[in-house]
């Protein structure tokens, strides 16, 4: 009962918190299914079964009747602080001190039903919402995946309702099936029934014939595998070239966004990733590359007034050579340390720029405009659906030498210094010439994003290049998994697309960072695409049914 107590009231006050900073009342103006359950409703539904899933695992699996009772009294709990919230809100005006403390917000948790049904309501919501969670966590591993996977299937569709009805609207008779799923306000009744029966017999569909159909794709023969990897590979290309015509806009500047998020995650992966090495100066070499283009290339400053293509070598070598010349200074450093120390390189690369004695050569405060856009022949990168194709090639070019490094002798050797740098020493590994391999080759990948992104906008300003980019590359890349090529991307999408579509919650933007960070390391502290490796170093628990799960696939 301790640990169901001790979790009830750290999920009862984090969603007390989610109310009174006006998450709850904000989210609560697009629907996920129209005219029965709002984004708000949603969040304090996933907090309210995420704490009572919590308190489940947190109890001994054989004692069920302990999970479930576990479960229950955190949501119990959940539902008392809230009911509590609600009646301080009726004796006590509460505005004067929280501003989001606002009548509607107390109409949306007492379900418009006044406070004495309300409080009852809440306390049902919270304890049905947990005792789920623990009922969940007793079902079947199949049957608790299926579910998952279905109502985050339908909280996605209700969540990105816009995104679908823009890429749906153009195609005709998929355009009415679009209206017939999204009305006006979020999914209907039977599209979102749809959507959960169709996403639950996929995933079933895959949890039971996947293992299988992998087995036998690897006993085809090798002519046979390689005509499926070029036909995979060739429709991937195709999907990837008409995204911008199909998306549009709007979406297409998100992708641009995304993408050199993606090139700047490749670059620390390697660094973080790969060798274990913690930078937080990342994104001076982001400044570095961004500004060597704008400086050799602006004929504002009339220096050389070279084409991009013609800076772009000189940006990533600046790249390369700042890295080699900070990873030097920290080559003894390790954790929170070398963390500190690239740190402090980047607040001065971030210093120097502003400083009023490189004023002449990079503009200082007011940073330096009319860099010309990249072109090739008479076809100019100008508009987010062009630079795309920029973005993508950097992209493809740092994924193709990413999976290069990490299969090779060098990235073998990342991975041992990662593990323990005092035993790969002692293996023969030069810690010196890795060290700095991993600083220049994440530098070079930093500064060609760090180009492409001054190209893009055209100018470049000191205000562009602040610590939060580090911080920020950092977390997708953790919500991605480290050391993981696809995961980047994953995490780029999760941490910056999704942000970037959902516009009118920008604010909250950190708080989402925060949870979403504090929700992997306890649920997949291996990220949402991990390494093979790292998966298996955090679930080594789970590597006797791994091992005879392969085993019945493979008939043996």
């Amino acid at each position: 009962m301790r640990q169901g107590i001790k979790i009830g009231l750290i999920g009862g006050i984090i969603e007390v918190l989610l109310a009174l900073v006006g998450m709850v009342e904000a989210f609560s103006q697009r629907y996920i299914i129209s005219d029965v359950i709002s984004m708000g409703q949603t969040l304090l539904l996933v907090v309210a079964m995420f704490t009572g899933y919590l308190a489940a695992k947190r109890t001994n699996r054989s004692e069920p009747l302990w999970v479930l009772a576990n479960s229950l009294i955190s949501g119990l709990i959940i539902g008392g602080l809230l009911s509590l919230l609600v009646i301080l809100g009726s004796m006590v005006r509460l505005r004067a001190v929280f501003i989001n403390a606002s009548p509607d917000l107390f109409k949306l948790l007492t379900f418009n039903q006044g406070i004495g049904t309300g409080i009852l309501l809440l306390l049902i919501f919270g304890t049905l919402s947990s005792s789920l969670s623990g009922l969940l966590f007793l079902s079947p591993s199949l049957l608790r995946g299926v579910l998952i996977r279905s109502l985050a299937g339908v909280a996605m569709a209700g969540l990105l309702q816009d995104l679908l009805r823009a890429i749906f609207a153009p195609w005709g008779p998929i355009a009415e099936i679009n209206q017939w799923f999204f009305p006006i306000n979020g999914l209907t009744v039977q599209g979102a029934v749809s959507l959960f029966i169709l996403i639950a017999a996929i995933s079933y569909f895959w949890r039971k014939s996947g293992s299988k159909m992998k087995t036998s794709l690897r006993r085809l023969p090798p002519t046979n595998q390689r005509v499926l990897r070029i036909t995979s590979s060739f429709l991937l290309a195709v999907i990837l070239l008409a995204l911008p015509q199909i998306l549009g806009l709007f979406l297409s500047e998100v992708l641009t966004i995304v993408g050199l998020f993606v090139l700047l995650g490749l670059g620390l992966n390697i660094v973080v990733g790969f060798a274990g090495l913690l930078d937080l100066g990342y994104v001076a070499f982001f400044a570095i590359g961004a500004y060597t283009v704008a400086v050799l290339t602006s004929p504002e400053l009339g220096f050389l007034n070279l084409s991009f293509w013609g800076a772009l070598p000189f940006a990533i070598v600046a790249g390369v050579v700042s890295g080699i010349l900070l990873g030097i200074p920290v080559l003894k450093m390790r954790g929170d340390y070398l963390a500190i120390a690239t740190l402090g390189f980047g607040e001065i690369i971030r210093i120097l720029v502003l400083s009023d004695f490189l004023r002449p050569w990079l503009g200082g405060a007011q940073g330096i405009a009319k860099i010309p856009r990249p072109s090739i022949g008479s076809v100019e990168f100008a508009t987010p659906q062009q630079i795309y194709y920029l973005i993508l090639a950097g992209c493809l070019l740092a994924g193709f030498i990413s999976w290069r490094l990490r299969d090779s002798r060098l990235g073998r050797a990342w991975m041992a210094v990662r593990e323990d740098e005092d035993v790969a020493q002692a293996m023969g590994i030069n810690l010196v010439a890795a060290k700095l391999l991993a600083f220049a080759t994440g530098a070079g990948f930093s500064a060609l994003s760090g180009a492409i992104f001054a190209s893009k906008l055209g100018s470049v300003y000191p205000h562009s290049f602040s610590v939060m980019i580090s911080i920020n590359i950092l977390c997708l890349i953790i919500v991605g998994g480290m050391g993981s090529i696809p995961g980047v991307i994953v995490g780029a999408i999760a941490l910056v697309g999704l942000p970037e579509l959902l516009r009118e919650f920008a604010e909250y933007r950190l708080l989402v960072y925060g949870a979403a960070l504090v929700a992997m390391m306890i649920l997949r502290p291996e990220g949402l695409w991990p390494e093979a490796k790292r998966r298996q170093e955090l679930h080594r628990e789970e590597a006797p049914e791994i091992e005879s799960a392969s085993g019945a696939a493979s008939g043996k």
